[in-house]
């Protein structure tokens, strides 16, 4: 499916709801009933998908595969180290 590049001004109701287009639910996989993060920013808001059982299962073991025969971390490994950083990567999000 293809994206659409676009901006849409939205109208805000009474209670502060906004309706997603529907291009944008079917781009991204939004269904009725589902649920979505809204993540602030600086200066925006970013409303991300929560990914369903089945497709959050298929990335981890995607995952599990990639650590297969790296070292195990230990207490005091990560410090220093961005946990967020490596979520998004794990995930392969980017910003």
């Amino acid at each position: 499916m293809v994206i659409p590049v676009v901006s849409i001004r939205l109208k805000v109701g009474p209670k502060g709801q906004i309706v997603i287009p529907k291009v944008f639910r079917e781009a991204y996989g939004i269904k009725e009933g589902g649920e979505v993060i809204v993540e602030p920013r600086e200066d925006e808001l970013v409303i991300k998908r929560v990914p369903d059982t089945e497709e959050l299962l298929r990335k981890l073991k995607e995952y599990h595969k990639k650590r297969k025969g790296k070292k195990l971390v230990k207490l005091g490994d990560l410090k220093g180290i961005s946990l967020e950083d490596e979520f998004d990567e794990a995930w392969g999000i980017e910003e």
